[in-house]
């Protein structure tokens, strides 16, 4: 009989997410007019997709920073992400070499501050939002994290982040802004620049996760497991970080994704349980 029920209530929750109804808006600028008008490569780049169910409330929101070495490559909005029950905001950022940082990293914080004052327009709530992003989207979610004065701007506390989902970051100063100051790829920095510098005690929950260590670009892996650990030796309890064995750089965001969601639903059912 417990197996009958549990099979219905499956049925139902997933015959009811198929008739869930999706919207889409596209480039919206997430910066204000005021910034926009004095800078068109800003309002032209600084502009972010929005999709979320109709007649939500209260859902997680999930931000999604593209990669590309910072360098490359534009907002996306990942089909695994998409008809979750969730409210997924893609996000488009400016380039080097057109900016040098910290203009992308501030780019970021300034679209999660659109999150904050907007998702809950849309049935979402301010205290789900998760981040998330592949590569160098994974190293801007680090960033607006670990060093609190990119949200701080907006009066934002970084660790009121539901939990943040680095998909292979960069966790020493990322490569691009290291040849912006005229440093080859495999010369190591950590600076102000660098997740790691900013390694503390007292986070929102962080899952990293990579490639195959053979396999990833650089050592990928090696300054996720040294970041790991370096959070550990500072208290930090919040922390976990995953290996997907088998996959490089590039593959590695696919079967990754299906834990992102695991770590989405575990933190909001913990957040809810709370209020």
């Amino acid at each position: 009989m417990k197996k009958l029920i549990f099979y219905l209530l499956l049925i139902t929750s997933v015959t009811a997410r198929a008739q869930q109804q999706y919207v889409t808006q596209n480039d919206i600028q997430y910066y204000p007019d005021s910034v926009n008008a004095k800078d068109a490569y800003t309002a032209s780049q600084c502009r972010l997709d929005l999709y979320y169910p109709k007649d939500a409330k209260d859902v997680p929101t999930i931000i999604w920073f593209h990669g590309g070495s910072l360098t490359g490559g534009g907002k996306e909005m990942p089909k695994a992400l998409m008809e979750k029950g969730y409210i997924v905001i893609s996000v488009q950022y400016r380039l080097s070499p057109k900016v040098k940082a910290p203009a992308y990293i501030e780019d970021a914080a300034a679209a999660v501050a659109w999150a904050y004052q907007h998702v809950a327009a849309y049935g979402g709530d301010t205290k789900l939002i998760f981040l998330t992003g592949h590569s160098a989207g994974g190293y801007l979610d680090l960033m607006i994290t670990l060093d609190k004065k990119y949200l701080a701007k907006y009066n934002i506390d970084a660790n009121n982040m539901a939990a943040v989902i680095p998909l292979s970051p960069q966790c020493i100063t990322h490569f691009t802004i290291r040849h912006e100051e005229g440093i080859r790829e495999t010369q190591p920095t950590i600076d102000d620049y660098a997740p790691l510098y900013h390694v503390r005690g007292d986070t929102p929950p962080i899952l990293l996760i990579t490639g195959d260590r053979e396999l990833e670009l650089l050592g990928r892996y090696e300054e996720n497991a040294y970041m790991q650990r370096m959070f550990k030796l500072n208290g930090n309890k919040r922390t976990m970080l995953y290996e997907l064995q088998g996959f490089d750089h590039g593959g590695m965001p696919e079967p990754a994704f299906p834990l992102v969601l695991k770590k989405v639903a575990e933190v909001t059912k913990e957040i809810k349980a709370q209020k």
